[in-house]
């Protein structure tokens, strides 16, 4: 075991793992009009819209973010600033880059972009939704209820959870993140703010259990 798992046992991981591999949308990367990348901690959203710009699926990208108690130490000017520069040293000119620096939460990423997109005269039938591999499906989901009339995919680097916790370097934040996630997923549909998934039963169950294992400093406070 890596040193970056030394404190999960191998159940938890197998069950960490099926929560990753839920919360992915599984997309074909396909053309879209505009991309928009999701502010986070990782800056590896930024480097994964980069690579997507110089493959030619869409001609410009949106970067959406302010801060959170999570980033505002690591990009003190905004996740959208500090991403937008990364894409840039990666290639991606900057005439190609609209910045939306105010967002707080995944909706607003939404909705803040949508309003960014509009008022550059962009009209897309087709997003390409770029975040953190996890964020996937919370991110389609929330852009399906918030923006139904354009056609929603979702893209993240491709990675495997293990990978993923080496680049983070802390695997029980990021299964608290799993975690977190997927209970938003269950339960931001009830509150109008993302269209219901399916949640298979197994995945239901890995999540039940790594919430009794004390997987819970990212769930949403009760």
């Amino acid at each position: 075991m890596s040193d970056s798992r030394q404190a999960i046992t191998e159940d938890q991981w197998r069950r960490a793992a099926l929560i990753w591999d839920y919360h992915q949308m599984h997309h074909q990367p396909r053309p879209a009009d505009v991309a928009i990348g999701l502010g986070s901690h990782d800056l590896g959203v930024a480097a994964h819209s980069a690579e997507l710009y110089r493959a030619g699926l869409f001609p410009t990208l949106v970067f959406t973010g302010g801060n959170s108690p999570t980033t505002a130490k690591v990009f003190p000017r905004g996740e959208a600033v500090h991403f937008r520069e990364h894409a840039i040293e990666l290639g991606v000119p900057a005439e190609a880059i609209l910045l939306e620096p105010k967002a707080g939460n995944t909706g607003q990423n939404v909705t803040l972009s949508r309003e960014v997109i509009a008022a550059a005269g962009i009209t897309p039938t087709r997003v390409l939704l770029v975040s953190k591999p996890y964020m996937e499906r919370r991110s389609f989901a929330t852009a399906r209820r918030l923006w139904p009339d354009v056609e929603i995919l979702c893209a993240s680097e491709p990675l495997e959870l293990d990978d993923y916790v080496k680049s983070i370097g802390d695997a029980r934040l990021v299964l608290d993140m799993l975690v977190g996630d997927l209970q938003r997923v269950v339960e931001y549909p009830k509150l109008g703010f993302a269209i219901e998934q399916e949640v298979p039963k197994d995945v239901h169950a890995a999540y039940e259990s790594l919430i009794r294992a004390g997987f819970t400093s990212r769930l949403i406070p009760s």
